[in-house]
């Protein structure tokens, strides 16, 4: 793991470090101080602002699930009652058949989650190191010599240092920040998928295997991180809560200006733009209020010349 991370652990330390010499030039204190801490947010916006298109590409893949529940649906009633081996074989074709026509699939909102975690251990890896590269213990990271380890290890967040963790610190307002933090960091995560499974699904895709999925996520996720958070680091805790009220904005800016058609979202953008056309004296057709509607799909009924079936 240490050698296949070794590259992102220089990336990150790199990052971190220039991010510092920026606020430094902007005439902050250089050595143990704010701007170390200044530079994991920056950190933060780098990795959030260059994972932008992945972002759009993940939005897409939700609203593509989210639209073909109906279709899934249906196939899972056809085979209901069906366990022998061709009828699975059947079900598991006609579902990818599905995902192929729409162009999404269950994996393609998970990949900003994917891509992101090298980054989030490596950054683990090198604020654990902090310690061990000030004390000598260990050489450093790229730019993290023993002299800037020094000073990262003697930075702190309101009496925390970047590297304290709550399961070994010894001291209280090191363990009083990281709870903070920890519950700053679940709340964010629980209010962001709550933002997206109330607001932003359309009721076809409240129902089903995948709804209930979604659900259960909307509480499994903040308690991974509340249980886990104890062994983060508090560099680590920041950048998290910070790349969490990221998401979190980036979503309520998304589903605010394009929500997914027939959800909670649509039908208040739906309203904003009528009442918004209403107080200058313009009635909108239901077609340019609610936007682009997609044609059912199937064939088209062909016109037949009405002496078709005459005899003779």
């Amino acid at each position: 793991m240490g050698t296949i991370l070794a590259p992102i652990e220089w990336v990150v330390a790199w990052i971190t470090f220039g991010a510092h010499r920026l606020f430094t030039m902007l005439g902050m204190a250089d050595g143990p101080g704010l701007a170390w801490i200044l530079a994991i947010v920056m950190l933060t916006i780098v990795v959030r602002a260059l994972m932008i298109p992945l972002f759009v590409k993940q939005i897409k893949a939700q609203r593509g699930m989210q639209l073909v529940q109906p279709e899934l649906q249906a196939i899972q009633a056809k085979y209901k009652d069906k366990k022998d081996p061709a009828s699975r074989e059947a079900m598991s074709r006609e579902t990818m058949e599905v995902y192929k026509q729409h162009g999404t699939n269950p994996f393609s909102s998970c990949m900003p989650l994917l891509l992101q975690s090298p980054i989030f251990f490596a950054l683990f890896r090198v604020l654990n190191a902090i310690g061990p590269i000030a004390r000598g213990e260990r050489e450093g990271i790229g730019p993290i010599t023993h002299a800037v380890a020094n000073d990262m290890y003697a930075s702190s967040f309101f009496g925390a240092h970047l590297s304290d963790v709550f399961t070994t610190t010894t001291s209280t307002a090191a363990r009083v920040v990281v709870v903070i933090l920890i519950l700053l960091m679940t709340a964010s995560t629980f209010f962001t998928q709550r933002q997206l499974t109330m607001k932003n699904m359309p009721a076809s895709a409240m129902q089903g295997q995948a709804a209930q999925m979604q659900k259960m996520m909307l509480y499994v996720m903040p308690l991974i991180f509340a249980i886990s958070g104890v062994n983060f680091p508090v560099g680590v805790l920041i950048y998290w809560t910070v790349t969490n009220l990221w998401s979190m904005g980036q979503q309520y800016y998304t589903i605010k200006r394009m929500p997914t058609p027939g959800s909670e979202a649509e039908e208040a953008l739906k309203l904003k733009r009528a009442n918004r056309a209403a107080a200058k004296g313009i009635t909108l057709e239901p077609a340019t209020v609610v936007g682009v509607v997609e044609e059912p799909r199937g064939q088209r009924q062909q016109p037949q010349r009405k002496n078709r079936n005459r005899k003779g």
